[in-house]
């Protein structure tokens, strides 16, 4: 979209300028009226519209011109939405709004949004107040956890020697029974190690929230909320934690980032 495309002799024209354009307003989220955004921040788009505030009283809501005759829901525009309320969480509270809010123009959003909710967004950026998300993902190390379900499952252990060496077809049944043996041991190993890391960084975090698997091989992947002035403590007790499962689990640590998983504004 926006290049110049030659088909069979003819052109296609660019995409119109902003002024041309039917816009409307995207709502990435609502902040205190006194944030300073980054400077040039773009949002999605394409063109990206400037990321800038609309203020009504003591909020704000984070907005960007958006054409709104051209579908929302490219991989870019997720991408841009998270950035530009992780790019403000840095700089305070943030309430973030599901991806895709769109209101007709800068008053609208005053109008509709900001002065009938204000006083329980006011109080709901106060709560918010020097907290950030922060997401822990750790991945098993395959072979590794893998001996360990063979060691503690003599079934396991009888259904691996029985496929060994022999064709798929022939041990198809076998097969499945020991994927499924698998698959219920991993379970059961997230459901523990996931409680154990929780229980490690307490003290760290005001809320946690269980994210579901990404990975057949996922070892945690929860959501914290947690003071950003403590972030090195988190990062210093998720390093001594993972010293336990050196070379079983890989973890990481990403944020700060908008609350996502704690409170979710609505337009």
């Amino acid at each position: 979209m926006g290049r110049s495309t030659k088909v069979s002799g003819a052109s296609v024209p660019k995409q119109g300028t902003r002024k041309s354009q039917n816009l409307g307003c995207y709502v990435y989220g609502i902040v205190p009226a006194d944030t300073r955004l980054a400077s040039g921040q773009q949002g999605l788009g394409d063109p990206a519209g400037k990321v800038k505030l609309v203020k009504h009283g003591e909020i704000a809501a984070v907005v960007s011109d958006v054409n709104v005759d051209e579908p929302l829901g490219r991989p870019g525009d997720f991408l841009a939405h998270e950035g530009v309320l992780d790019t403000a969480v840095a700089r305070g509270p943030v309430l973030p709004f599901r991806f895709g809010a769109v209101l007709t123009n800068a008053d609208a959003v005053v109008q509709e949004l900001l002065e009938p909710h204000h006083d329980d967004f006011l109080a709901a950026l106060g709560e918010l107040r020097g907290l950030a998300e922060y997401v822990v993902k750790g991945r098993y190390v395959e072979q590794v956890v893998l001996t360990e379900i063979l060691a503690e499952s003599p079934e396991a252990q009888s259904l691996r020697e029985t496929i060994r060496g022999k064709s798929e077809d022939a041990t198809r049944n076998e097969r499945i029974r020991l994927g499924e043996i698998i698959t219920a041991s991993i379970e059961a190993k997230r459901d523990l190690d996931t409680r154990m890391l929780l229980d490690g960084l307490s003290g760290h975090y005001t809320q946690a929230s269980l994210r579901d698997p990404s990975h057949e091989w996922d070892a945690v992947h929860v959501a914290l909320l947690a003071e950003v002035d403590d972030q090195k403590g988190l990062e210093r007790a998720l390093r001594e934690f993972g010293e336990r499962w050196a070379g079983r689990v890989d973890l990481r640590l990403l944020g700060p980032m908008a609350p996502y998983d704690f409170v979710i504004a609505q337009a």
